[in-house]
């Protein structure tokens, strides 16, 4: 988990005309240590063409690499761990399927769904939205850094901030006890996507270091 105090989702962003593995080289060379490849409408043979490339980066770079949803593709590029929501595979069917050592992640819609993943063998949940977030259509209303903490303080597992987050906000999602946050368009819409990896490391070791 000590690796995933920043972990970025990776999103085509075609203003600026830039693709997966342009967020994802950028999340790498600014000093993050966690990756996550999502694409909910990318067909199954191109994303796994796409997967293995980004994988391949990431060991490079001794990072960790996620994949979104597709649990079968995650297995066979040796990803590190899957991150499921509430209608994705089953979180049991799941561990079944992934090696012993990879992670699973689980981002759910009730207390009693963090639960029933973690007894299922879900590793860390990604709670949110913490803050609104127009990434995610379906993401729901807000929870603020008070829905957060409610998770958190409940000590299910490790949790991972999820929604809105971008460095001006992200100490407030630390400071509810959060052990990471994931981010999207605060890495693949900026200007200068290593800058902005770089300003949320250091927002985030220096919440660290305060704490």
């Amino acid at each position: 988990m000590r690796l995933m105090k920043l972990v970025v989702i990776t999103a085509a962003d075609g203003s600026h005309g830039r693709g997966h593995e342009d967020v994802a080289e950028a999340a790498l060379e600014g000093g993050c240590r966690a990756v996550q490849l999502r694409d909910k409408e990318m067909p199954d043979a191109e994303f796994a063409v796409l997967a293995k490339r980004i994988a391949d980066m990431c060991r490079e770079a001794h990072a960790l690499f996620f994949v979104n949803d597709r649990v079968e593709v995650a297995r066979a590029v040796g990803a590190d761990g899957v991150h499921l929501g509430v209608e994705d595979m089953d979180v049991a069917a799941a561990r079944q399927e992934m090696l012993p050592s990879a992670l699973v992640g689980f981002s759910p819609e009730s207390p009693e769904q963090a639960r029933r993943a973690v007894a299922d063998g879900a590793d860390y949940l990604g709670v949110g939205p913490v803050f609104s977030t127009s990434t995610k259509e379906d993401a729901g209303d807000a929870i603020g850094p008070e829905g957060l903490a409610a998770y958190c303080e409940a000590r299910i597992a490790p949790v991972i901030a999820v929604g809105g987050i971008d460095a001006g906000n992200a100490a407030a999602a630390m400071g509810a006890g959060a052990a990471g946050v994931a981010v999207v368009s605060a890495v693949a819409g900026a200007s200068d996507m290593k800058a902005a990896v770089r300003e949320l490391i250091e927002k985030l070791e220096s919440t660290g270091r305060a704490g």
